[in-house]
């Protein structure tokens, strides 16, 4: 069950037997998507590196798996991706982006934790909501604003700004007017027009 506001989160327990080791976003992609294609249950995560380890407080710290450690569910989002050649479909356990400039254009982060690398990008994103947080910059928005925003990034104090909108769903549609690049959990995935998202609750298990 997702987590409710004031409620506990997780329990504390020994490391599952069969817990799989992730030090990067792009390894948790990579293992997550994998069981999706296979229509196998995700493994047991421990976080060693990447964003979502940094979200749920954890260290890196390898020597902490020979104790109770806690183990968190967490969500997963079901990323489709429809270009001219069709429909693409993958999943991303952190984050993803869509973009074709960082500098112009329309740019989109959906967030089921707050970070992206050492940018605060989703401060009260979380990831076992059931919902992500959908970040979006209007085309509108100065090089030089974009810049500013940028620069805060990593405190998180990017937001509330007028050109940046922040939205939480468990599902969301977004259409683009121009072939757009797209990344989940940093791994490229193609380029399209329409990007849709589902979020699928207590996916996995997460400790560290």
């Amino acid at each position: 069950m997702t987590i409710r506001k004031g409620g506990e989160w997780g329990s504390v327990g020994p490391v599952p037997d069969d817990v799989v080791r992730v030090r990067t976003d792009a390894e948790l992609h990579r293992l997550v998507v994998d069981a999706r294609r296979a229509g196998a249950p995700i493994p047991p995560v421990a976080l060693l590196g990447g964003a979502l380890m940094r979200a749920v407080g954890g260290t890196g710290d390898d020597t902490r798996l020979t104790r109770d450690v806690p183990l968190l569910p967490c969500d997963l989002v079901r990323v489709e991706l429809e270009s001219a050649a069709g429909t693409d479909v993958t999943w991303a356990a952190v984050h993803v982006l869509a973009r074709r400039s960082w500098w112009r254009g329309p740019l989109m982060a959906a967030m089921n934790g707050q970070f992206l690398d050492e940018w605060d990008v989703a401060p009260r994103a979380h990831p076992n909501d059931g919902r992500v947080d959908v970040v979006e910059v209007s085309p509108r928005m100065s090089a030089r604003d974009r810049w500013r925003a940028r620069t805060r990034l990593p405190a998180g104090t990017h937001v509330p700004h007028p050109a940046i909108t922040t939205r939480q769903r468990d599902e969301a549609e977004l259409r683009f007017d121009r072939p757009t690049r797209v990344w989940a959990d940093g791994v490229a995935i193609g380029e399209g027009r329409v990007l849709r998202l589902v979020v699928e609750p207590d996916a996995f298990v997460v400790c560290v």
